[in-house]
Order: C-alpha cells, then structure tokens, then sequence
C-alpha cells in the first residue's frame, strides 16, 4: 500500500497582524553601545584583578593616594583658614554692628567694607586725632555705645629664658562688644591699669600663673596676669592691656571703635560718618562684596603657570613610579590577553583592558587619599591652627572644586601610568603570550630620535627662559628635557645589556633583566632620574645664586662694626658715651667707640614735615640714563661703556647717601680708612667742610650739599644749596655718605640730633652677648644693633641636603619597587638557578645588583641631567647680563657638593636595603606534566 502525503496547505499570511520592521540602529549609537559594552567588560576585568593581585594593588594605591592625601589635606585646610564674609565680619567686629577709624579732620571716601579709603577732595589728609568715646556715640545719636581698641602696642617683659616681646592690646575686657573679640580661658578681665590678660602662648613663655606678677623689660612696672584670653585673629604672644594702662598721645597708634547703635548702619550713615573724617566698616556688606572666593582669578599668571607645571613635575615623577607595576602586571596577564585577542578582541579592546586597570585604581586611590586627606585635616585642625597659620580656622569645610580636580588628577595619573604597558598588550604576538614565552623587547629608532629631539629643544626652551628670567619658560623646558630621556632610557638599557657580558653572573642577570623587562626597568629609572636631576639643577642655581649674591654684597660697616640706635631717640635720661662704652667693653669686648649725629631741619620735626640732606652731584658725570629707563641694545652698550654710568642691579643702596655730623672720631670706625686718609679727612671737618666717600660729588675742592624740607601742612618743596670746603676718601667700606662739619650743619641752618653710637669689635658679637648688652643699658629705654657680619656666602646646605634627601628617598622607593616587581616576575628564574646548584647568596647579590641598576643608573643620569641643566641656564642668564645695564653680576658655576655627595651614598643605600629585606633562600618549584 502507498501512502501518500498530503500537502500542507499554505498558511496565509495576515498582513493587518504583522508589525513593521525594526530600522537597524544608527551606527553612531551601535559603536557608542559597543563602546560601552567593551569598557563595562574592561572594567570588570580589572576588577577582578585588582582582588587576585592585592600585593601590587596596594602598591599602586599607596603610590596614587599618598600625594592626594598630602594635596587634600593642604586644600582642607587652606579652605577653612579662608574665612567667609561673615566669618570675618564676626571675627572683626564680634557683637558690635560696625567698625569705626577716625582717619582725618577731612572728608573721606571708602569703598563698601571699609578696607580702603582716600582724601575726598586731593588735599593734604592729616591723621586724625584721638578722640574719646563720647564724641563716638555723639555722631551715632542716642542709644548708642561705643569701646575703643587700639592694637601696635608691642611690651617687653622679662621671662625666664631672657627678654619676651608680647603683642600688646588695649581694650576693656569688662565691656560686652570688646569681651565678644576674645575667648575666656581663665580668669577674669583686668579691672585696673596695672592687671592684665595675656594669652596661652604667652602664658608658656612667661612660665606665670594667675595672680603672679610679671615686670617690664626696663623695669619701670609690673602687671599682674588676672586672666587668659585667646584672641582667635593672633595665636601668638598677645598681651591685653586694661585702656588706664596706656596713655592715648600716640597719633601712630592704630585705634578703631566697635559701636551698637539701636537701628542699622545705612549708606546715609556712612556717608554721613564719612563728612566727618570716619571710615566704616559694617557688619552687613553688599552682595557685591559677599562674593565667593576668586583667588584663582586674581592670582599672578606667572605664579599660577609656575604652579601648574611643578604639579606637571610631580604628576610626572607618579607615572613613572606606578609604570612598572602596571608593566609587571601585564606581563603576568599575557596569557589572559592573547585569550582576549583570540576570542575576537582586537588592539583598540586590548589597550582598554590594560588602561581600564589605571581607570580601577586610580578611582581607588583619589578616593582612598581625598578621605584620608580631609579626615587628617579636620582631625589636625588645631594643630595647624596653633603651629602654621596662627589663627582660628572658620567652619569646617573641605573645598570641593578642589578635590573634584584632585581626584581627577590621581585618575589622570593612574591611566597615563598604564598607557605605554597598554600599547604593549597590544602589540604583543598572540602565540608567544599563550605559550607563555616573551616577546623580545625591540629599541625602536623613532622612540630615540624623539626624545633627542625633546632633549635638545628643552634645552633651549629653557636657556631661552633664562634670559627672559621666566620660571615658568625653564620649567617647560625642564619637562620637556625629562620626556626625552625618558624615551632614550630603554635604548641606554639595551646598550648596557649588551655591555654587561664581561660582567659576573649576578650583574650580568640584573642587567638581562632590565634589557628584558624595559617597560618596567624604564620608567623606574627616569623616576629617580627626574628626582636626582631637578634636585642637582636647582641645588646648583641656589649654589651658584648664593656665591653671586656674595660677590655683590655690600657692607654697611667694616667687618665686626656695630652701629647702635635708640628706639625711642627722645626719651630722657640719656646715656652717656662713657656709660655705653663700659657696656659695651663689658659684653661685646668694643675697643673704641664713637658717636654718631644726625642733621636735622628745625622746622620738618613735626609728624608731617620732611627733611633731607644730601651731596648734589655735578650736571657733566651725572649719567644721562636712569636706571628705570628701558633703553635700545646700543643705549645699553653706550651706557656700559661711560664711565658716569657705572650703576650696577645690585647696588642696594642706589643714589641714597647717608649724611651724618662728625668732627672726625667716627669717621675710621664708619668707613674703615687708614690713618693718613682719616687724618686729612678730620682736618677738613676741623676747618669747617665736609668729607664725602665718593669722588664723584667733589668738584674744585667743594661738595655742593642740597637741603630738601616740606614743612607741616605745605605740599611744596623748598630747596636749598650751598657751596661747601670738601674732602674725598679713598674707596671705602659702607654705604655711601656726607659727613658734616658742625659748623657746616649751622651754615646750613640745621641742627643736630643723637642717633646713636658706632663701635669697634674684634668679631662680630653673637645675639647672647647683643641681649647681654641691652640688658645693661635697659634702665635708659631699648635700644637695637646693627652688627656687620660680612659677605659671608648665603648657607643653603639645609636646603640642598633637603632636596638631595627628597630625591634620595624617591631613589630608594623606586629602586624597591622595582627589585621587588623583578624579584616575583623572575621566581621561575630563581629556581632553575637553585636546580642548577647556585648558592643561596646568588639571590641576594642579584637583589642588590638589581636596585644597583635602577638607582646607580638613574642617579648617574640625574646628575648628568642636573649639572647640565644648570649650566645651561646659568650660561643663558650669563650671556643675557653681558649686555644687560644696569650692569649684572654674572653667576659662578658651582657644584652643589653636599648634595651630590647624599646622591651618591644613595644608591649604596638603596643597594644594602636590597640586600636586607631578600631572602637568601631559592625558591624550588616542583613542575607536574
């Protein structure tokens, strides 16, 4: 029997049922969403690795999180020292409604918070006089109440150690708008003219307790400390004086009023207050002057370059200490990316899954330093306030623009550290990765040719900001020179590689091992030398500046001279020159004393009147160039070569002469000439004329003196000159100046005036022996010294050997880091040696044959780099001065010594740590086939 099939009849089709066709996606969204997908994946990965590998995770973090803790804490802090509006207005006026200063006698015009203000009308502002408490409170009306705080007060009082200046305040503590300025640790307010409330700080320099005494420096008074206040603008030593204690004839002392008046402090108020001479500060500001802070704005762009590329420096030294964990890593992973590539994933997907590594643990790592920065900050808050900045903080607040940039620079970081070991993954040969063999390092000629290219244009940028003394300019020039050695370091390692075959086993290793693994070898070595070479560059400049700004120095006094002055030149008794010749016999071993008298106009001794004497020099050798002037190439060269135009950038003391009134006694102490030049110079002043230190000024045998004054309340100038018998030294030591006769200053119609007394000493006295003598004339007011110590060179060694320690510690940190990468990367390598019989030792001296080569490598580099660096600019700012006028010292090549000798006992150090901390033990690993 046949069995037939039947057909299936056909299906129909409903048409009305059947939905329209989904258009495929746009390929921009389809290649967005791949991308997405891919970097999702990527992510995952890294995640993943992160957890299997923690060891180099946590090294990683450290590196990434440890300069954002630093930066945070910084930014933590700096935020809350900046203060808001309102915190400084509670702070400026505690519970009072405004702030009031008595400038003037004229109208005035001040900008809306009071900081600034000026003469309405042009004219001749005077300071204002004092003025009490009821003329305040007349201006303001009725109801009001006013305090007065006058600060600038400085008291020396007597404490264990020696003599201690404090701060001194005056307001009453009793009034409830001054009491709100102050914080109350013990105590009570003083009450009487002869109480007072000092600080904690003071409190511990006094070494007193409350109701102890303490006496001034002189010994005039004694003031009994009845309280502890904290002033939260000034940490430091502060003193508040009862207002009975200080009297109020000072017109110099700063004085300002807090006021509680009953309704608002208006515009009409203010410009009311401002008639009468009053500057106004209110507590309730325009929206104008509430702004947030825009330090960012009003910073210099020099500064701010300047600021932006040392961060580049630093960002830079964290990419190349991060880069060999990152190369370790991939090429631990070899395997797991020639799996990726096999299964599909091409170069672009590869590169992610390496660079989503830097993505993982940069995120970790802003995270894990921006919240142990900010933690830090706010728990050392008092610390900083006590120790660094001296005043209370306002609010707690952590800046977060700040951080949001702070964190994506750590990103930033962690992704450009993983870059070159990204282009690596991807262009590794996918059969040797899953045979696990390794792809032989190849020194491209492009990578070379690139950073000599770099190395030779940063030279020159950075000449090229030398003569333009332009920071900013030698910086790029100085990054730019570090990112081309960066890319000539694996062709340098490859050619010591090969050197290294006439070396013994452990050497030979190391240097195998570098040439092998130059991903990470490079980078550890341009770290150290990035840190050697900046720390050589500027160590060397700072050698090199100090030695020049000796060479330039210009004594005031010969050397072991002392000049002493009265700080309060009026006051009465006054010693005499036997009673400061004992003192100063006794305690600075002086052997000759003279003194010293000032000229002074009869009519200019008023608080605004000025005087001033001075040799006039003649029209034919007066420089027809100022040195202010911005003159041509060939003005320069004119002004170099003319003798009236020796003006030299480091003359201190520029056209400045001091004039004093002599007849001869003090003349060899001043100026240090011999005896015969001292004894014509006396007898010119004898005789009634005038000795000048410098030739220039005499003329004919006679010295044209000119007397400037503005008298009290005038604004023109009145001029005077006279003909006067003159006298010329030698060269001398000092600074400029005109000695004048007795009889000469009356010819003048001056007087003369006590200034001071200049000694004669074998050694420049030490502050001991300076306090020692102050002491002995303390019953006669205060006085300061001016003691020549010389052109001693400027001592920059802490510095120097801060830097050198600095770059030794980043030396030894990289040199660990990169022993240790080696030491697991190479464990296979480390038992075929223990198979092959080697010695326990053998690891140990590779270890530090491998630190040897990262920082005996680096650090050479460094140095090189350094030295050259620094001869390069001084060279640069040299050929700049050659022409320069006024004329420039020029800069000494000099090599900055202590430094270089840390630099070089670094890497033994780095080298013995290596030896240390690795186990002699070989690894013996037993294979299962």
């Amino acid at each position: 029997m046949t069995l037939r099939r039947t057909p299936l009849a056909r299906r129909r089709v409903d048409l009305a049922t059947v939905g329209p066709v989904t258009p495929p996606a746009p390929v921009g969204r389809r290649r967005f969403a791949e991308l997405t997908g891919s970097w999702r994946a990527a992510l995952r990965i890294a995640r993943r690795e992160s957890r299997r590998a923690r060891r180099r995770t946590a090294l990683v973090l450290a590196m990434i999180a440890l300069p954002v803790l630093v930066l945070a804490f910084l930014a933590a802090s700096y935020d809350m020292a900046e203060l808001t509006p309102q915190e400084r207005a509670d702070r400026r006026l505690g519970a009072a409604d405004a702030e009031l200063r008595w400038v003037a006698e004229t109208p005035v015009v001040q900008d809306e918070s009071g900081d600034g203000w000026s003469s309405r009308d042009d004219s001749r502002s005077t300071a204002g006089r004092p003025t009490t408490a009821a003329e305040v409170t007349a201006l303001l009306g009725p109801g009001s109440r006013a305090t007065e705080i006058r600060a600038g007060n400085p008291v020396t009082v007597r404490g264990p150690r020696g003599d201690e200046t404090l701060q001194g305040r005056v307001l009453d503590l009793a009034d409830p708008l001054a009491r709100s300025l102050v914080r109350f640790r013990s105590g009570r307010a003083p009450q009487q003219p002869g109480e007072v409330a000092v600080s904690p700080t003071a409190l511990r320099r006094l070494d007193v307790r409350l109701g102890e005494a303490v006496a001034t420096a002189d010994g005039t008074r004694a003031y009994t400390v009845v309280g502890v206040v904290e002033f939260p603008d000034d940490l430091g030593p502060v003193v508040a004086l009862h207002p009975a204690a200080v009297g109020r004839a000072d017109p110099q002392t700063e004085s300002r009023w807090l006021v509680d008046v009953p309704g608002a402090v208006d515009a009409a108020t203010v410009s009311r207050l401002n008639d009468r001479g009053v500057v106004v500060a209110p507590r309730h500001l325009p929206a104008s002057t509430t702004s947030s802070r825009a330090w960012l704005g009003d910073a210099d762009t020099t500064d701010l370059s300047t600021g932006v590329l040392i961060a580049g420096l630093g960002l830079l030294e964290v990419v190349l200490l991060v880069g060999p964990a990152f190369a370790v890593g991939v090429r631990r992973r070899r395997r797991d990316l020639a799996l990726v590539a096999v299964a599909g994933g091409d170069a672009a997907q590869l590169r992610r899954v390496v660079l989503a590594d830097g993505v993982v643990l940069g995120v970790l790592g802003a995270a894990a330093g921006l919240l142990l920065g900010v933690g830090a900050a706010f728990a050392g808050r008092p610390l900083m306030e006590q120790y660094v900045f001296g005043v209370r903080f306002g609010g707690y607040r952590c800046w977060p623009t700040a951080l949001i940039v702070l964190g994506g620079v750590a990103v930033l970081a962690g992704v450009l550290a993983a870059l070159a070991p990204a282009w690596t993954a991807a262009r590794q040969d996918v059969m040797a990765g899953l045979a696990g063999r390794r792809t032989p390092p190849r020194s491209r000629a492009r990578a070379l040719t690139l950073g000599l290219a770099l190395v030779v244009g940063g030279a020159a940028l950075a000449a090229f900001g030398a003569t333009r003394t332009s920071s900013a300019v030698i910086l790029t020039g100085l990054i730019l020179g570090e990112l081309g050695l960066v890319c000539c370091t694996p062709t340098l390692i490859g050619a010591l590689a090969r050197l290294g075959r006439v070396l013994p086993l452990a050497p030979r290793i190391a240097l195998r091992d570098a040439s092998r693994n130059r991903a990470a070898a490079a980078p550890a070595i341009c770290a150290v030398m990035a840190a050697v070479a900046s720390s050589v560059a500027l160590g060397g400049y700072l050698a090199s500046d100090g030695a020049r700004d000796a060479h330039a120095y210009q004594p005031t006094l010969p050397t072991g001279h002392v000049l002493i002055y009265r700080e309060e030149p009026g006051r009465q008794p006054e010693p005499t020159v036997a009673q400061v010749d004992a003192a100063a016999r006794a305690q600075l071993g002086a052997t000759a004393i003279a003194p010293v008298r000032a000229p002074l106009c009869p009519s200019a001794d008023g608080p605004a009147g000025y005087c001033s004497v001075a040799p006039e020099l003649p029209a034919d050798r007066t420089c027809p160039w100022q040195p202010s002037d911005s003159l041509s190439a060939t003005q320069r060269r004119q002004a170099r070569a003319d003798p009236r135009c020796r003006d030299r950038a480091t003359d201190y003391f520029g056209h400045y002469v001091e004039t004093l009134v002599d007849d001869g006694s003090a003349l060899p102490l001043l100026t240090g000439v011999d005896a015969t030049a001292t004894s014509a110079a006396a007898a010119v002043l004898r005789a009634g004329g005038v000795v000048v230190t410098d030739p220039r000024y005499l003329h004919d045998g006679r010295v044209t003196v000119q007397v400037n004054e503005v008298r009290a309340g005038q604004n023109e100038t009145t001029t005077t000159r006279h003909d006067l018998p003159g006298h010329a030294l030698p060269p001398t030591v000092g600074r400029p100046r005109l000695l004048l006769s007795a009889s000469a200053a009356r010819q003048l119609g001056l007087d003369t005036v006590q200034a001071g007394w200049v000694l004669d000493t074998p050694a420049p006295p030490g502050q001991h022996r300076q306090d020692r003598f102050t002491n002995d004339l303390r019953a006669f007011g205060a006085f300061s010294l001016q003691v020549e110590q010389g052109a001693a060179p400027r001592d920059d060694s802490p510095l120097l050997l801060l830097l050198a320690a600095a770059a030794g510690l980043i030396t030894v940190g990289a040199a660990g880091i990169a022993t240790a990468l080696a030491a697991a990367e190479g464990r296979a390598e480390l038992s075929t040696l223990a198979a092959v019989g080697a010695a326990p030792a053998v690891r140990r001296l590779l270890a530090v044959c491998q630190a040897g080569v990262i920082a005996g490598l680096g650090s050479v580099l460094g140095i090189v780099a350094g030295l050259g660096t620094a001869a390069i600019v001084l060279f640069s700012a040299n050929r700049e001065y050659a022409t320069a006028w006024p004329v420039r010292e020029p800069y000494p090549y000099l090599v900055p010594w202590p430094a270089l000798g840390v630099l070089v006992l670094v890497p033994v150090v780095a080298m013995l740590g290596a030896g240390l901390f690795t186990r002699a033990r070989l690894p013996i690993e037993r294979r299962l086939d």
